[in-house]
């Protein structure tokens, strides 16, 4: 997909689950066109930084050991610390390389969910991670209330033609619903701001049983937290919650991530999902993911779209909240500066 638009996009981003980082491991990551590695070191703290060891370029997700809070180079054993300085060289033990660094990203886990962030020049977080089970007021249900969202109600799609904003602009488009995901009703948005890094909307749905078109059987409460990741929490006739988000890979491609927090039909249930509930979440909600992907993957971006009267004035107000998390130019423009 071209966009206008750079893909080092700025902000908080999913690259994952926190089960696929067991302790002791590392692992290959490849993100915003750079080559990572993440490794969860003795404490059980993860860690992601550049890739390549600084010394002849072995990649430290192939191969790399953990060794207490460092990664240890599979080419010739120099050490790497968490703060991305190199603490060790096997045969000079007493003399680290001091001027040689790695970068480091920032890595936050949340409720099994693991975020890294992400500034082109390499700037520290602008703001603070939120928290899904406290930005909804409406809905007071904690995490222990629900069923664990990894492995049964996550879903992966790998290096997709999606650009972030793009899964954004998703958000004021209530119409679709319709048309892409089969609904019955028509949604529609019954509040959005933007707010500082956050775009939130509150969108509902039209109750069919009622003659009157303001009752709405289901609320949808939404906050972006910058173009990474969409967190909505459903009031009325279904109540879960999901985190949406695209991460981009290379320039023109994202990796798409997807969980849902289902609640437990009573708190003295394991976290596992029973079986008759997997099957309802995964035919019910774990496939529109893939629904929009059927529109997306083969969308051209319109800068300047002929939208109807009822979605204008949000569709552009997100697109001019959106120009705040592009530090940088388009990759082909910036290439010529």
């Amino acid at each position: 997909m071209e966009v206008p638009f750079t893909w080092k996009v700025t902000g908080w981003f999913v690259i994952g689950w926190s089960p696929e980082f067991p302790e002791g491991e590392t692992k290959p990551l490849h993100y915003f066109g750079e080559d990572l590695v993440a490794y969860r070191d003795d404490s059980g703290e993860l860690h992601v930084m550049t890739g390549h060891c600084k010394h002849l370029g072995a990649h430290l997700g192939h191969g790399g050991k953990v060794v207490g809070d460092c990664v240890e180079c599979p080419f010739h054993g120099w050490r790497w610390g968490p703060d991305g300085s190199n603490r060790y060289i096997p045969y000079e033990p007493d003399r680290p390389n001091k001027v040689l660094r790695l970068q480091v990203y920032p890595v936050r886990e949340q409720y099994g969910i693991v975020f890294m962030w992400h500034q082109p020049e390499g700037e520290p977080p602008q703001w603070d991670l939120p928290d899904i089970f406290a930005k909804f007021p409406e809905i007071t249900a904690g995490p222990e209330e629900y069923y664990r969202i990894y492995p049964e109600f996550s879903r992966r799609a790998e290096r997709e033609p999606v650009h972030p904003q793009i899964v954004a602009e998703n958000g004021p488009d209530s119409s679709h619903f319709r048309y892409v995901h089969g609904a019955s009703v028509t949604p529609v948005c019954l509040e959005w701001e933007a707010v500082d890094n956050e775009w939130r909307f509150l969108t509902g749905w039209p109750d069919a049983d009622s003659d009157d078109p303001d009752t709405m059987s289901l609320r949808i409460h939404s906050h972006f937290s910058g173009l990474g990741y969409a967190m909505s929490a459903f009031e009325g006739a279904q109540n879960h919650r999901l985190i949406f988000a695209c991460t981009p890979v290379d320039d023109g491609y994202s990796d798409l991530f997807y969980s849902i927090w289902w609640p437990k039909r009573s708190l003295d249930e394991p976290d596992i999902p029973p079986e008759d509930i997997q099957r309802k979440v995964e035919d019910r909600f774990l496939v529109t993911v893939f629904e929009d992907l059927g529109i997306w993957r083969y969308q051209k971006y319109v800068e300047r779209p002929p939208l109807a009267r009822i979605d204008a004035k949000p569709y552009m107000a997100m697109r001019r909240w959106a120009t705040q998390f592009y530090d940088v130019p388009p990759a082909d423009t910036h290439a010529g500066v």
